[in-house]
């Protein structure tokens, strides 16, 4: 009797032998192992994005984007003409991702970066060309901080000007950005003028001119504007850090370049910021500097490109240094109540392109996950009939053979 428990329990280790063996046929390397975590873990489904930046627990969205509008994958050819843009807005941020774009991508031919050197070259792979106009690659070839009125006007004669017109290829010019906080923008602004900053190399170049002294007054006299106190930044009414982002960001042929006189002040504005918020929608990317991770996350689904460091959320900065009391947060969010709303607007279809993006990589997951297991199914059947017929048999063969 218990000669006979020892031949069943063997014949049971060899049937699980067996099975093991069969499981391995089926599903080889570590797929089964990662179906079954997916299905468990709990970790799986959180965001890893969420706990990085600033993002509300539950983002409930305010304006109506169509499905053309969120959705943002572009087909950029970097062997071929295509071309990267990069619109720098100052004090958002810009000179982090600038570097990113220049020294944290993985590519075929990773730009070319010399110590002691501002510009890097930034090839195309088998191409003396360049596939990303921006400070870092081609430098300030279209003026200092050129905005969106001097940029598509500029980019297309400047990167094609040694060839004749009939020669210049047809080429996709992918415009991007980086938006920030206007109230920590502009504080970040009056910091940086404080200690001399004052771009006076800028052209503001609109319809063919730079603006007449007249249109553009200085806010200083001297060489710079160094040492002004915060009030004196915001009593200046043709400082250019109010509603900054707006307008470099719209078209200034709309209004009358810099000429006040074209049309009432209030209809001015709304063209400004409707002119702005359809080219922003427009541009191929647009980042926040709140939100790193999801820039860089955003960035790499639209061009299919991917960086290799990831990017990280500074949330000191000089502007989060600076105290400033209810009434002082509420003058500079009046003086820039453009982009105030230009930023509402930004943020919305930014975290909305986030969602709708995250949507179609869970629901591509998931269709991969259920073909897999279709997969899975299919020869878990077909070794099942194929053990009816042959494996069983020969194992209760067995087992009366040692019976005797």
């Amino acid at each position: 009797m218990e000669d006979r428990s020892h031949k069943v329990l063997l014949a049971l280790v060899m049937l699980f032998l067996f099975a093991v063996i069969v499981l391995q046929y089926v599903c080889p390397g570590t797929e089964c192992q990662l179906l079954r975590l997916r299905a468990l873990s709990p970790a799986a489904a959180a965001d890893p994005y969420r706990a990085e930046d600033e993002t509300p627990a539950r983002f409930v969205p305010r304006f109506n984007f169509s499905a053309g509008d969120l959705l943002r994958r572009v087909d950029f050819n970097i062997k071929g003409d295509d071309l990267i843009v990069f619109l720098h807005i100052q004090k958002t941020g810009g000179t982090t991702f600038g570097r990113h774009l220049v020294r944290n991508i993985q590519l075929e031919q990773p730009c070319e970066c010399r110590a002691g050197q501002k510009k890097c070259t930034c090839h195309r792979p088998g191409k003396r060309e360049t596939w990303l106009f921006s400070r870092f690659s081609t430098g300030w070839s279209c003026g200092l901080h050129a905005d969106w009125t001097e940029l598509t006007n500029c980019v297309p004669s400047v990167v094609d000007s040694k060839k004749e017109v009939r020669l210049r290829p047809s080429r996709n010019f992918y415009y991007i950005t980086i938006l920030r906080d206007p109230v920590s923008r502009y504080l970040s602004e009056w910091r940086h003028v404080q200690r001399g900053a004052t771009w006076k190399a800028s052209l503001h170049v609109c319809d063919g001119r730079s603006p007449t002294t007249e249109e553009l007054p200085s806010c200083y006299t001297g060489d710079d504007w160094s040492g002004c106190s915060l009030q004196e930044f915001m009593d200046c009414p043709y400082n250019l850090a109010n509603n900054r982002q707006v307008r470099m960001l719209s078209d200034l042929s709309l209004v009358g370049c810099y000429n006040l006189s074209v049309m009432p002040e209030e209809q001015r504005n709304k063209v400004l910021l409707d002119s702005a918020k359809e080219n922003l929608k427009r541009m191929a990317f647009f980042g926040l500097t709140e939100f790193q991770r999801k820039t860089q996350y955003l960035f790499e689904k639209t061009f299919n490109m991917n960086f290799i460091s990831p990017f990280t959320q500074y949330n000191s900065t000089r502007a989060s240094s600076v105290e400033i009391d209810e009434q002082t947060q509420q003058r500079i969010e009046a003086l820039n109540f453009l982009d105030m709303e230009l930023y509402d607007y930004a943020k919305d279809l930014f975290l909305q392109r986030y969602q709708y993006m995250r949507q179609k990589e869970h629901q591509e997951a998931r269709r991969k996950r259920q073909e897999q297991r279709k997969i899975l199914r299919a020869k878990q059947a077909h070794l099942k009939e194929q053990g009816e017929n042959s494996s069983s048999t020969d194992y209760i063969g067995n087992v009366e053979r040692w019976r005797r």
